[in-house]
């Protein structure tokens, strides 16, 4: 009987649970402190610090279901996901690892134990691979498990050597085949035929050796470890007895939720398959906290999202339905990870919202494109199209290619960089107006900010702006700016970002994303939901919970710059701000970095004018006034005669025209980040209120409480515990690198029986083995000693590498010049080097001559003694 995907998933933490294994959660697709991955991609990924032996945790074998993202970055499946049977953009990765506990013969053993006794997988349908020198590999197959030799294959590439990225956790890997019989094309691995269908690959184990760094050198880890990955979904399509992951069980269900949501009776179609893969990147990605944006992360989920509604369109679905389907994803998945349950409101909401937006866009955008195809001679779609699809359609230039390649065409992507280059251009240049729209485009109107009493007002529409220029009229699904008479939402000046909400009138809506200032008029960015006329009555209505989270951040800006000023100096100077609902940023000048005590000062400081609750006041004065009070310019712009003061008590006053709170208790708690250089004499903060202060102080206690337990300490003692470990680490490697020495003098004396007399004078020519390159000199120097008037040659291969050093006695070198020999021998071994007549090193790429090279040392020799 098959197993369900849940089953098997299942079983997998089971097993290994039962045979000591600790069953680890899934960690967030969002990489925690890893600036090398945009998403998780591996289920190593939240274990790498382990590996490195930079982590300690509390048990040496792990087991998981690592929830994976790729579709984006180095590791980017999107354009693939609906025309192969394997490629997705989110997927499961099971995984069993080793923190220097077992290692290749135990994990072979797993791995074979699993799949032919738990799964009952027949074993003459098994096939493998090794790296080509990995014989010990090679054995373990052939003669602990019994699988026959003609059934391992060696292969010399970086399929058998893996790596999670340019750096990192590395080493050579074994991977499991399954021969799906001879009715299917295909060979097995390094033939010609590889890239068929008959032999899947469904497990890699990886034997965890080296730590590669940005400099390509690789270095062993403290620990050998095992990393493993099995593809749930591979593993599903064969126990389930079909050939493509979108016939599991899961898929199956997905397929034909979205058939029947989108009115698609044709369950085979390649676009139900986009829709179901989609619907769980999507889910998950918002689950963990990545939202629809314009840059990385958020990006790269508008584009999933943008391109499962595309293909909905393509099915001929008229109403929004991307985010219903979630319901099946929960009824699916919702079991092994119970947080897309608890997080269904929100998940559907985001869902809803970016597919409405898009989808007021998506008809015209797809009639243009479609019209443009149909009329196109040739086969590649202009630069300029794409570019144009993109920059006023939202629509990606993936989302494009994948259009036109149905359709048989390429796009023209050297020409559509050319326009997004200048794009960028026409950004650095114009105002962020231009950044979307004709820079040329100015307003003659005077709009009246009412947003400091009000957070909804009735205005009406003086001018309108689609990309091309003003306008009489915006149309549903246009993209423009409309400028009002008065308005609450606040235009970003002075670090704090624009308001956004909805402008609303009897027959349509207007949602602002953005609001910025053109010239002395108030331009809300957006799209229109229905047709919008100059003249039109709106009801104008900020988001107020944006705006409220916005206050907090910019009220407790103004109280930092005072601290700032009382514990730094008066000298402290603003250089540049960004207030948003997330948090605050700072750039103010200093000359030298901030003490960790003197960061604490300043928020204590600032937490102690929150907690006496200063009533917030504002004044309008002169500008000269202003200055004589003592009010400080915060934003260094140019200001009017008349300005507007914002005080916090005695403690805090400043120039300033944005929102605040009304108390300074609203605030609630003041959190720093971060504290950096940005520049010469420049530093900059980050910090939080707020909710966000909240949690992330109980974040910090908890990370404490974790720590707390992993080192078996309590809190008042765990800097204490902290230090006595780095210790106790440090007189290990002082030991490891003292019996490292102690193994390289050891390796030099055995060498001395083999050295030979060549015209009276005492010659040794060696490979070496089980020593580290820079023990080299210290062997030369402890051979010269013992042979005393000799010539030393000792060369040391390695993977893809050789090291070569050449020792020479001081009263030889008039006949024997250190650099000239370790060159001869290094041009046979694909290398150069060089050095004192003496002592001489080289390096060569070519471990397969080295013998050869160092048999030759006598001869040459022979002609010059």
């Amino acid at each position: 009987m098959s197993k369900t995907t849940a089953e098997i998933r299942r079983a997998f933490l089971d097993y290994f649970s039962n045979h000591g294994h600790q069953i680890v959660s899934s960690s967030s697709l969002v990489p925690a402190d890893d600036p090398t991955l945009l998403f998780t991609n591996a289920g190593m990924n939240q274990f790498k610090d382990t590996f490195l032996g930079t982590e300690s945790r509390s048990y040496t074998r792990a087991v998981s279901s690592q929830r994976c993202v790729r579709a984006g970055g180095k590791h980017n499946d999107l354009e693939n996901v609906g025309y192969t049977a394997r490629h997705h953009t989110f997927f499961e990765m099971l995984g069993n690892f080793s923190f220097g506990d077992y290692f290749k013969e135990q994990a072979i053993k797993f791995a074979w134990s699993f799949l032919t006794e738990e799964l009952a997988l027949p074993k003459e349908k098994l096939l493998v691979t090794i790296y080509h020198e990995d014989d010990e590999a090679f054995d373990i197959w052939h003669k602990t498990i019994g699988l026959p030799a003609d059934k391992i294959i060696r292969i010399a590439t970086s399929d058998n050597f893996w790596s999670m990225g340019d750096t990192g956790p590395c080493g050579p890997c074994s991977e499991i085949f399954f021969d799906h019989g001879e009715h299917i094309w295909g060979g097995p691995p390094g033939t010609p035929e590889e890239d068929g269908d008959r032999f899947i690959e469904i497990w890699n184990l990886v034997f965890m050796q080296f730590n590669r760094t940005a400099d390509g050198v690789m270095h062993p880890l403290p620990k050998p470890s095992i990393d493993t990955g099995m593809g749930l979904e591979r593993i599903s399509a064969i126990l389930q007895n079909v050939h493509s992951n979108y016939e599991i069980d899961i898929f199956v269900k997905l397929i034909a939720a979205a058939g029947e949501i989108v009115g698609c009776q044709d369950l085979s179609d390649k676009s139900l398959r986009v829709i179901a893969d989609h619907i769980r990147s999507c889910g998950f990605l918002i689950c963990d906290g990545v939202m629809p944006s314009n840059e990385g992360r958020g990006y790269v989920l508008r584009r999933i999202i943008r391109r499962a509604v595309r293909h909905g369109y393509k099915l001929g679905a008229k109403d929004i339905f991307f985010y219903r389907l979630f319901d099946a994803l929960c009824e699916q998945m919702g079991d092994a990870y119970p947080e897309l349950v608890e997080q269904k409101p929100v998940i559907e909401k985001v869902l809803r919202v970016e597919e409405e937006q898009f989808s007021r866009t998506l008809e015209r955008g797809m009639a243009i494109l479609n019209s443009a195809l149909d009329e196109l001679e040739g086969e590649v779609v202009p630069g300029e199209l794409v570019f144009k699809l993109y920059d006023t359609y939202g629509f990606p230039a993936d989302l494009t290619n994948d259009v036109a390649r149905e359709k048989g065409f390429t796009i023209d992507q050297e020409g559509f960089e050319t326009s997004m280059a200048g794009q960028r251009e026409r950004a650095q240049q114009a105002s962020n107006f231009g950044k979307d729209y004709n820079s040329d485009i100015r307003s003659s109107v005077v709009s009246q900010f009412s947003g400091y009493e009000l957070e909804q007002d009735d205005s009406v529409i003086q001018e309108l702006f689609n990309q091309y220029g003003p306008v009489t009229e915006l149309k549903a699904g246009e993209q423009g700016v409309v400028v009002l008479s008065n308005t609450p939402f606040y235009a970003e000046s002075g670090g704090q970002v624009g308001d956004t909400g909805e402008l609303r009138s009897e027959q349509a809506s207007f949602t602002v994303s953005d609001t910025l200032k053109l010239n002395d008029a108030v331009g809300h960015h957006g799209v229109a939901n229905g047709t919008f006329n100059v003249g039109d009555t709106v009801a104008a209505v900020i988001d107020i919970e944006r705006r409220n989270a916005i206050r907090l951040n910019h009220s407790a800006t103004h109280l930092m710059h005072a601290a700032l000023k009382s514990v730094l100096g008066e000298h402290v100077s603003q250089k540049g701000s960004l207030v948003d609902a997330q948090r605050l940023r700072f750039d103010f000048s200093h000359f030298e970095g901030i003490s960790s005590q003197q960061l604490t000062e300043i928020e204590n400081l600032v937490n102690q004018e929150i907690r006496m609750n200063h009533s917030l006041s504002t004044q309008l004065m002169g500008l000269d006034e202003a200055k004589a009070a003592g009010a400080t310019a915060l934003f260094g712009e140019k200001y009017d005669e008349n300005v507007r003061v914002v005080a916090m008590g005695p403690f805090s006053m400043e120039l300033c025209g944005g929102t605040h709170v009304k108390q300074t208790g609203d605030i609630g708690l003041f959190k720093i980040i971060s504290e950096s250089g940005i520049a010469s004499g420049v530093r900059r903060i980050e910090a939080i209120t707020g909710q966000s202060a909240i949690q992330f102080v109980q974040d910090q206690s908890d990370l404490v409480n974790r720590l707390s337990s992993l080192l078996k300490s309590d809190q008042q003692n765990l800097e204490h515990k902290v230090v006595s470990v780095l210790d106790q680490t440090k007189d290990l490697e002082k030991q490891i690198a003292k019996l490292k020495q102690q193994m390289a003098s050891q390796a030099g004396s055995d060498l001395i029986s083999s050295a030979i007399e060549i015209n009276g004078v005492k010659v040794l020519s060696a490979k070496v083995e089980g020593v580290e390159a820079k023990s080299l000199r210290n062997m030369v120097d402890d051979l010269k000693n013992q042979l005393r008037s000799s010539i030393i040659v000792l060369g040391l291969g390695q993977t893809d590498k050789v090291s070569l050093i050449v020792g020479v006695t001081a009263d030889l070198t008039s006949k024997v010049k250190a650099g000239e020999l370790v060159n001869y021998i290094a041009n046979q071994v694909g290398g150069k080097g060089g050095g004192r007549a003496d002592m001489a090193q080289a390096g060569g790429s070519k471990p397969e001559n080295l013998e050869s090279a160092l048999a030759s040392v006598a001869s040459w020799l022979e002609q010059r003694l």
